[in-house]
């Protein structure tokens, strides 16, 4: 074998050991954002880098022991015809329905990176179009989707907000059990195998609510949920418990609310504010 035959195969070998330690030593920067204790790692995903189909990588970061800490990993990605595209991941690593809180930090995290310029965006999720505006004293307000159909049974209601939601009343809402119960209902024949996220209610005045909700993909309960909070809102107009179109909740981690309009049997222009605080940045490594 001559000398060049042999520089080229030398070149090759040291090319490829290169490119085996960037694959071990490949690095990311994250944001951790919170909207009322319901928190995000936050990854900026524009260049495509990070893997998406790695489940186990994902569960890891989300770990409150082993990793970052999270209820669930968004990746703020390109859109051909939006400001950015929504990708939300649960805290088991599955890419999951919409989040009301992520979609509100993310707008934060898309404003400090740059992806947008001003106070008003649109951007593209799982269950389509959303407008947010990030207002004047650092609240974000985000409209959701519509809601045509509301299932009302006697003791719960069931609606669709960008995901799945059980809605019913409890007394002692405080020392309910929410991770017991929710989980009893989130995996009960009602709502079989892709099953649903579970939300306690409690009345505190006209149009003031409690809400305690536990998240499916999390499996467990949640400071609060953005969904969720506009799941009970819905539902506690159309089950008569309010004439109010703007609702205020108390959920675990802060208060959010939310505003809707009804027209004939559905509900529009439906919006959820609340706050969305940067955590901390860092860098992770795999």
């Amino acid at each position: 074998m001559g000398f060049n035959a042999r520089l080229t195969i030398f070149k090759s070998i040291l090319n490829f050991a290169i490119f085996v330690s960037l694959i071990k030593t490949m690095k990311i920067t994250f944001n951790k954002y919170e909207g009322t204790g319901n928190d995000f790692v936050m990854i900026d995903n524009r260049k495509a880098i990070f893997p998406k189909k790695d489940i186990k990588l994902i569960e890891k970061l989300c770990d409150r022991r082993f990793g970052i800490g999270a209820d669930g990993l968004i990746l703020l990605e390109n859109d051909a015809e939006t400001d950015f595209r929504m990708v939300y991941y649960n805290s088991d690593g599955n890419e999951s329905s919409m989040c009301g809180n992520g979609g509100r930090c993310l707008v934060a995290f898309a404003k400090k990176v740059k992806a947008i310029d001003d106070n008003e965006t649109d951007f593209i999720a799982t269950d389509g179009l959303h407008h947010a505006s990030v207002l004047d004293n650092g609240l974000i307000s985000l409209q959701m989707k519509e809601v045509d159909f509301v299932k009302i049974e006697n003791d719960y209601v069931f609606l669709n907000t960008g995901s799945p939601h059980h809605v019913m009343m409890v007394e002692d809402l405080k020392n309910y059990d929410v991770k017991n119960v929710g989980a009893q209902i989130r995996y009960s024949d009602l709502y079989g195998k892709p099953g649903s996220n579970v939300n306690f209610v409690s009345q505190i005045s006209e149009n003031h609510f409690a809400l305690r909700t536990y998240e499916r993909g999390v499996e467990d309960e949640t400071l609060s949920c953005g969904t969720g909070a506009t799941a009970a809102a819905i539902a506690m107009h159309a089950t008569g418990k309010t004439k109010s179109h703007h609702i205020h909740l108390d959920v675990e981690g802060g208060k959010l609310e939310v505003s809707f309009v009804k027209e004939g049997d559905k509900y529009t222009n439906v919006f959820l504010k609340g706050p969305a605080t940067f955590v901390f940045e860092g860098e992770i490594e795999w």
